[in-house]
């Protein structure tokens, strides 16, 4: 009963449906009004599906100026591995890497991967289409949301986190197993954590020794979230103002980036954009931060708001909505595809 309660009032864990459905007649009114069931894909017009879902990463890549950019080359299942080493040189990225899905998201069948064996198991089994990326060694991870209405130049920065991906720090008593077992995240994924760590689960860390458990910085992975909100000025958000700008017609999403400092980043040095999401982006500066479900559902719908004013002003200006059978399909399909990952993400 205790252990009910406890997942009853946490609220941050529940499924996304369950944590949604109070607020959902807000969007459906947000179609009455809009008349499509797809109101939303105009806000991004460049971004399939708008970014709600289903993205693909390598589109969202070539909008990126390449200064702001990781090295990066798409991989097709079942293809030469050979290809594959060629690529690593020719694009000249080095191990550690990073793999993950070309539609993706969650974290799902994301990878650092040290060896090329490792590399070449991951090809052999992963049944989608998937990225290379190097690996961003900058000390930080920070997630920027930002939404800018499209007659404007300037836009509105309205969370700024610092992401740390599940990771224990040993104490040189207990073992690994008996640390994720006591992680307040980390118990959580006890199954998944022995599938990726079994063979350490007995060792005992050094005391202060850092062990990561997922390089994901997903708040469903089990990374904590730290609000920087208190950095958000005018600095941070001409940053982003003029990466938007140059990525012609992104005006909702999520920036994920790799930096060496705020200050760093907030003088444009010394950052590199992992990946950006369009309107299928939760402002996740909810999660870990002390906010009230309360005020998470008003946080949620003010963004809601802000997307439907972004997607209408689009749509007046002469980007359609996507018929209403194309987005189905388009719906259908995504899903199937993520089945097919969560499905692989287990054994891989």
């Amino acid at each position: 009963m205790k252990q009910f309660f406890k997942r009853l009032f946490d609220w941050e864990h529940w499924p996304f449906k369950l944590l949604y459905a109070p607020i959902s007649p807000v969007w459906l009114w947000y179609i009455v009004r809009s008349g499509a069931v797809w109101f939303f894909t105009p806000s991004n017009p460049k971004l399939t599906f708008g970014g709600m879902e289903g993205e693909p990463k390598q589109e969202m890549h070539d909008l990126l100026p390449q200064q702001f950019a990781p090295a990066t080359f798409n991989v097709l299942p079942g293809s030469d591995f050979e290809m594959v080493k060629k690529k690593l040189s020719e694009y000249n990225i080095d191990f550690p890497l990073v793999v993950k899905p070309e539609v993706g998201g969650q974290g799902i069948l994301f990878r650092k991967l040290d060896t090329l064996e490792q590399l070449k198991n991951y090809h052999n089994k992963v049944p989608v289409e998937y990225i290379v990326q190097e690996k961003i060694n900058y000390p930080m991870e920070v997630s920027v949301f930002y939404y800018r209405m499209p007659h404007l130049t300037t836009g509105v920065v309205t969370g700024f986190l610092h992401k740390i991906p599940l990771q224990i720090t040993g104490d040189g008593i207990h073992t690994l197993h008996q640390l994720i077992r006591q992680h307040p995240k980390a118990y959580k994924r006890e199954k998944e954590l022995q599938h990726r760590h079994g063979t350490n689960f007995n060792i005992v860390l050094q005391a202060g020794e850092k062990y990561m458990l997922s390089y994901a910085a997903n708040h469903n992975r089990g990374a904590q979230f730290i609000n920087l909100h208190t950095e958000i000025d005018n600095r941070l958000v001409s940053i982003f103002d003029k990466i938007s700008l140059s990525l012609n017609d992104f005006f909702y999403g999520r920036y994920d980036i790799m930096c060496t400092s705020i200050e760093d980043l907030k003088n444009e040095k010394s950052f590199s954009i992992l990946e950006y999401n369009g309107c299928g982006a939760e402002p996740n500066h909810f999660y870990d931060t002390g906010y009230t479900l309360a005020g998470a559902y008003k946080e949620i719908l003010k963004h809601w708001k802000a997307l439907y004013t972004i997607s209408r002003y689009n749509y007046k200006q002469g980007i359609q909505y996507w018929p209403f059978m194309k987005g189905l399909k388009f719906l259908s399909d995504t899903r199937k595809h993520f089945r097919i990952m969560k499905q692989a993400d287990k054994f891989i």
